[in-house]
């Protein structure tokens, strides 16, 4: 089975199944019980939807920004979607990076430091209410990430 091409509705859906199952044995295993306790309680309580955005995606993908659309509620994602450039962007919590910056997480660039060191920013939404549910967000972001996606290369 051929991977999905990232920001593609396939991709979006696989994207959508990592979420709902969450972290596996192996990633648990490396953090303490209390940090996946915490993870759960904000997972059970999450009702807020992201816009994670690329800048500059490239011709293949149709250019211009896009954003994947990501609705949380009663600890399941409720949807999970691409939004093109120049679709209406409305989410809790908007954030957006550049096309590299996404291709270095999907090859195992941190995706704390990811946020971190601003490679994702947040660009519209509550910032203490993000900060307070962060390792949530980031254990996400991980999943997200490990979604086996492939990326058009940049041409021109």
């Amino acid at each position: 089975m051929t991977a999905p091409t990232f920001f593609s509705p396939e991709w979006a859906a696989a994207v959508q199944e990592a979420l709902q199952a969450g972290p596996d044995d192996a990633t648990r295993a490396g953090k303490l019980p209390e940090y996946w306790a915490f993870y759960e309680y904000v997972r059970d309580h999450y009702a807020a939807s992201w816009a994670l955005g690329v800048r500059d995606l490239p011709a293949d993908l149709g250019g211009g920004a896009g954003y994947l659309r990501i609705e949380w509620a009663g600890g399941k994602v409720t949807d999970s979607r691409v939004l093109r450039d120049g679709d209406p962007v409305t989410a809790t919590y908007v954030l957006d990076g550049a096309y590299a910056d996404w291709q270095a997480m999907y090859q195992g660039y941190d995706a704390l430091r990811t946020v971190m060191y601003r490679k994702l920013i947040l660009q519209d939404g509550p910032l203490l209410e993000f900060f307070k549910s962060i390792y949530f967000f980031v254990e996400c972001l991980a999943l997200l990430a490990s979604v086996g996606t492939r990326f058009p290369e940049r041409t021109g």
